[in-house]
């Protein structure tokens, strides 16, 4: 067994044993400690500002893009947003010990269904630094130990976010290895992280498609997952147009980089001739490239011809495939065959129509004349998220403080037998 090797397996047997001691941490206990987390990263603010400086110094020099400069920048107003978090998600309610349900057998057996912690969980993420306090607080906050793998690009800013929050809360009574960082970028840690069954209970990978398709590749731990956001917007033949609009340029324009930005629009044909010179006049204002499908060209020539990739692509961007469709059943038929199960909406005043396409559309989140960018822990009220699923088992869309556990039965009884 290498050095690495025995570095990583030390980290699973250290996060084990912390997870067994975090069983019995009391809801008040571990609020107590998370404030300590949030006045640690307040005193040591000018380190992370200091080691968060040498990580935009290497992006500058290896010529990375403003947009991941941007995201690997930690200014004071970023680092007192995750000071904030911190404190928020201490006034969360604690999910763990939480009876789902309780139900006497005639023969007397009390049985009860409660949530309890997963125990050991690894994330493994790109980029952008706030995300190793995010997990962190999160999973301590369900009584879950964490190994953190961050990216290479926020290495310096990931340990400094780490350190403090093992200083703040050591001090206050965790176990030390309640949280992890893993403190190399040697891919072959991530290898290791994700087939040590024994240790660890789920990996999280947040990131890219091809971060995700790696960790799944070489995963023998379950993993929760999304590899991409291919979000659709459909107006059907009962759509308020300008309202369609106004959704349309907030779930595509306000932040096309995120993965709930929608990326195709499907319009009925009995919309087509009113709509799409309403979506040019949006596109050329807004900057938007159009790609649509021959319908539409027809309609806007200056459209650009789309392929059969732009039905399955995440852009990122500013740029949205359009295809005009016969009816809703098309438009169903389009979203579950292209679409990557995150977030699709129908702008419609038929409500007929509007459960069909809740019923149908096999997504997390399932939209009905609102944009898809409130696919969001926060916006859905959860606080705080650890990503978005579109798994089926176990999690599925925003993953909150439920998310992060699962349940047990106990059963209560006075001497029945079989």
């Amino acid at each position: 067994m290498s050095k690495l090797n025995q570095q990583i397996r030390r980290m699973g047997d250290q996060a084990l044993a912390a997870s067994r001691e975090l069983i019995n941490f009391s809801r008040d206990r571990k609020n107590i400690i998370l404030r300590s987390m949030a006045d640690a990263l307040e005193q040591q603010r000018d380190l992370i500002k200091t080691e968060n400086a040498k990580d935009l110094a290497a992006a500058h020099e290896q010529g990375l893009a403003s947009a991941m400069i941007d995201r690997l920048t930690l200014d004071h107003a970023r680092i007192d947003s995750m000071i904030t978090g911190v404190r928020e998600v201490a006034e969360l309610p604690d999910p763990v010990g939480q009876r789902i349900w309780k139900r006497t057998r005639p023969n007397g057996l009390v049985i009860e269904k409660k949530r309890v912690p997963l125990g050991v969980i690894c994330i493994i993420f790109e980029s952008r630094p706030n995300v190793t306090a995010d997990a962190a607080v999160l999973c301590f906050k369900t009584s879950n130990a964490v190994i953190l793998r961050g990216g290479k690009e926020a290495f310096h800013s990931n340990k400094a976010i780490a350190h403090a929050l093992r200083c703040g809360g050591v001090a206050a009574g965790m176990p030390a290895n309640a949280i992890q960082l893993v403190d190399t970028i040697d891919r072959a840690a991530v290898r290791e992280l994700v087939r040590m069954n024994d240790c660890i209970d789920v990996v999280i990978p947040r990131g890219g498609e091809s971060l995700i398709k790696a960790v799944v590749e070489n995963a023998t731990v379950p993993v929760l997952k999304h590899y991409k956001g291919v979000c659709h917007l459909y107006i059907d033949k009962k759509a308020d147009l300008e309202q369609a609009l106004s959704i349309t340029e907030n779930a595509k324009c306000q932040r096309p980089g995120v993965c709930n930005a929608i990326e195709t629009l499907l319009i009925h044909q009995a919309q087509a001739d009113e709509f799409l010179p309403m979506l040019a006049a949006l596109a050329n204002q807004q900057g938007i490239e159009l790609r649509g499908c021959a319908a539409t060209c027809a309609t806007l020539p200056e459209c650009r011809p789309a392929t059969g990739e732009d039905w399955r692509a995440e852009y990122l961007d500013l740029i949205l495939a359009v295809r005009v469709v016969e009816n809703l059943s098309a438009a169903i038929e389009h979203i579950n065959t292209y679409g990557s199960h995150h977030s699709d909406a129908i702008i419609t005043s038929n409500k007929s129509s509007a459960n069909q396409f809740l019923k149908e559309v096999d997504s997390s989140s399932v939209y009905v004349n609102a944009s898809t960018r409130f696919t969001d822990g926060a916006m859905f009220g959860m606080g705080a998220e650890m990503g978005i699923s579109t798994d089926k088992l176990h999690a599925r869309g925003p993953m909150g403080l439920e998310e992060l556990t699962t349940y047990k039965y106990t059963i209560t009884g006075t001497g029945q037998i079989r």
